[in-house]
């Protein structure tokens, strides 16, 4: 198994995309980059703490590869936005790919500078590529929540999914 760590504001809408895809194996919300050890939602919320809402993806690369998930991950953020997602603003949303890797680096530049030069968005892509950090699993009720809270996660999905509809479905 290798391991994929991506931000792309509130983690809670990063997990379904990634759910179901032949080859993955574990897909958990957490918390990475920041300065409190075992940091909790509530301090990650109030931004005390440095960190950033992630996912970490572990899956079997004979199944899928990473330039698969980059080119996902790519599809379910705004890649333009430097100040969170969506509803979801400040830097514990930021959009950043957590290498863990040098190759991964490398396919994550790659990618980036590839979609910079799709000419998809008009403004500069400005979603961060850093190296992974400690990823601190969140608390319970937010692993999985898209099927736990189904009608919650479809309003704070709601921006996302217009976001996703008009950049991205049919235009690939």
């Amino acid at each position: 198994m290798e391991r994929a760590i991506f931000a792309g504001g509130c983690f809670w809408c990063m997990i379904q995309p990634f759910d179901t895809l032949p080859g993955i194996h574990t897909i958990m919300s957490g918390y990475t980059g920041g300065n409190v050890p075992n940091p909790t939602y509530e301090q990650v919320k109030a931004k005390t703490t440095g960190h950033t809402e992630a996912v970490e993806i572990l899956y079997d690369p004979a199944l899928i590869s990473y330039e698969e998930l980059l080119e996902l991950y790519w599809q379910q953020t705004d890649p333009t936005d430097a100040f969170g997602q969506f509803e979801d603003r400040g830097d514990n949303y930021r959009p950043v790919i957590f290498y863990t890797t040098e190759e991964q680096r490398q396919k994550a530049e790659q990618s980036k500078q590839q979609l910079a030069e799709s000419g998809r968005f008009i403004d500069p892509i400005v979603t961060t590529i850093e190296p992974a950090e400690t990823f601190y699993l969140a608390e319970e009720e937010h692993q999985d929540y898209y099927k736990k809270n189904p009608e919650n996660f479809e309003r704070n999905h709601a921006r996302r999914a217009a976001f996703i509809a008009a950049n991205w479905e049919g235009n690939e």
